[in-house]
């Protein structure tokens, strides 16, 4: 997940956090993996203020002039408890192998195929975008009329699951996006595959 962003007043609930009468609260949050982005605050009738570190902030004051403050860990998840549970869970990505030349999961897939079904079903709101892959046994044109298989028979099993046919996306790549470069006519099990993700 990217770095994120939380103000006081974005949600109805975080206006009513203690501190956001006297101006509005912006704290730079690291992402899932530690990486932090930066951004600039205020700027109005003075130099703006630039977060750039891990859980620092910013509150704004009269005609945009913005004043750094230190917002220890705690404080965040204290004040901002709302705002973090609001937030929708990270995206996952899950890979399907496939017999070759077939639309058939190998059984070594299927569990993978089960914690893709229950993450979606988990999901309040799910959004799927379902690749479907070959390796480069075959035509390209072969291989992308299977990838489109294989990626419609998942989209299949997840409305059949539920999921709106409308929340799903579905292509193919055939043999264009290789995980194993191989030459032409070679036979690669990581290759026939599709790929999952789950916003």
């Amino acid at each position: 997940m990217s770095p994120r962003l939380l103000r006081c007043g974005v949600l109805a609930a975080a206006a009513a956090l203690a501190g956001c009468s006297t101006g509005q609260l912006v704290v730079l949050l690291p992402g899932d993996g530690g990486e932090v982005g930066s951004l600039e605050v205020g700027g109005g009738w003075s130099a703006p203020v630039t977060l750039d570190t891990a859980y620092a902030g910013a509150r704004s004051g009269l005609l945009g002039r913005a004043t750094p403050v230190a917002v220890p860990d705690a404080q965040v998840h204290r004040e901002f408890a709302p705002v973090l549970a609001a937030q929708p869970p990270a995206p996952v990505t899950y890979l399907l192998y496939f017999e070759e030349g077939t639309t058939q999961v190998v059984p070594e897939s299927r569990p993978a195929l089960e914690r893709m079904l229950a993450d979606v079903a988990a999901r309040a709101v799910a959004e799927v975008q379902v690749t479907g892959h070959t390796d480069r046994l075959g035509t390209v044109e072969d291989n992308d009329a299977l990838a489109r298989e294989r990626a419609a028979m998942v989209r299949a099993v997840l409305i059949r699951q539920g999921l709106a046919p409308g929340m799903i996306r579905a292509v193919g790549r055939g043999e264009r996006e290789p995980l194993l470069a191989t030459d032409d006519e070679v036979r690669e099990p990581r290759n026939r595959r599709v790929e999952i993700t789950v916003r």
